[in-house]
């Protein structure tokens, strides 16, 4: 499944600009977008793919586990990101390194994460209200949708008031829309009128399920059914996922209640380094999503407005120092200390978890008798 007719697009894949009566309502916002801006749009798209090309290599070299890349997916990513305020609250799945990034995650605790020295990643409060990777598919649409019941209950939504107002972002992919968690946000974020976006990153790959065999309709219109006004944007233009997002979240947040984006964007990887996607993609349909990638897509654009070789060389090194250090600190890391799995449990001590913490502390122990 590919664009549709209803698809909006402000970027063409040749990196022209255009407008159409469908996205005209859009000019305003872009325009508004100073240079240093739209610089940062794209030195967060190179910086975060080099740093993710880098986190696969390591895994390869039995560094983590599991890596999960995003590679392909970064202008669905960043314009969203971008759109939304530092008091917003964003509920990621796991792919969206880009937006914790841009939130001021440090990229290295994902691969903590997925090197199995966390019990979970990160404090929210120390990430710019950017959420735990959640890896039971789906589920975190429920958890954005309560969440954002509390914003509307809390009366920060629709005061007129832009450092009051609050609205939750929610990220999942085409095949958690085949859940029931999914699906019971919409009811609940409808029924309540959440302050909340969907935020459908549609990368046409359930692992190896395409997106045709779960849906013969296009996604964006199964919202619309439960009452949810929704749009269809091509997830590799940066600019319009930038628009079509800060649209959705001021609308949000305005109390007009929860609104639905489907990003039309591509896997260009694995769907983690578990899988081989040759086995059920074709050659010619990843060259298709090649030809539209959105990282050469928007350098084609800024190239165009007259920025300069010396720009894009910068982001290349600072993505190459990224990399390095991600490679020394991953290299560093040290296993934790085994009676921290025990720790957060509970918000107090318990006595299940001292009781447990002990037993462990002598079964270690008398190994070192034993020798």
């Amino acid at each position: 499944m590919s664009y549709t007719a209803e698809t909006l697009q402000l970027l063409a894949p040749d990196g022209t600009l255009r407008y159409s009566d469908e996205t005209d309502r859009f000019r305003d916002r872009v325009d508004a977008l100073d240079e240093t801006t739209l610089r940062e749009f794209y030195r967060h798209m190179a910086v975060t793919r080099r740093f993710d090309i880098e986190a696969g290599n390591l895994q390869r070299q039995g560094q983590l586990a599991l890596w999960i890349p995003s590679i392909g997916q970064e202008a669905a990513q960043v314009g969203s990101g971008f759109a939304a305020r530092a008091h917003d609250h964003i509920f990621p799945a796991y792919r969206e390194h880009a937006v914790g990034r841009l939130r001021g995650l440090d990229l290295t605790r994902i691969i903590a994460m997925l090197r199995g020295l966390t019990h979970g990643g990160w404090n929210p409060a120390d990430t710019g209200n950017f959420h735990l990777y959640t890896l039971v598919i789906g589920s975190q649409a429920l958890h954005a949708t309560g969440y954002a019941m509390g914003v509307r209950f809390d009366g920060l939504v629709g005061t007129g008031d832009p450092e009051r107002d609050t609205a939750v972002l929610v990220y999942f992919g085409d095949g958690a829309t085949s859940q029931g968690d999914v699906n019971e946000a919409y009811v609940f974020a409808q029924s309540y009128q959440t302050p909340q976006v969907f935020f459908l990153q549609n990368n046409h790959w359930a692992i190896s399920v395409p997106v045709s065999v779960q849906s013969r309709t296009p996604l964006f219109r199964r919202p619309a059914g439960f009452g949810i006004p929704s749009v269809q944007i091509d997830g590799n233009d940066v600019l319009v996922s930038y628009a079509a997002t800060a649209e959705s979240l001021d609308a949000a947040r305005s109390g007009e209640g929860p609104r639905f984006i489907e990003a039309l964007t591509y896997r260009m990887g694995a769907h983690t380094t578990s899988d081989d996607p040759t086995k059920y993609r074709t050659n010619d349909e990843v060259a298709y999503w090649q030809e539209r990638d959105p990282i050469s897509r928007y350098e084609t654009f800024l190239t165009a407005r007259g920025v300069d070789a010396a720009f894009f060389e910068e982001v290349r090194q600072e993505g190459e120092d990224l990399a390095a250090d991600a490679r020394r600190q991953t290299l560093a890391m040290e296993p934790p200390p085994a009676d921290s799995m025990f720790r957060h449990v509970y918000s107090d001590e318990h006595p299940l978890m001292a009781e447990q913490a002990e037993w462990l502390a002598r079964y270690e122990a008398s190994f070192e008798e034993q020798a």
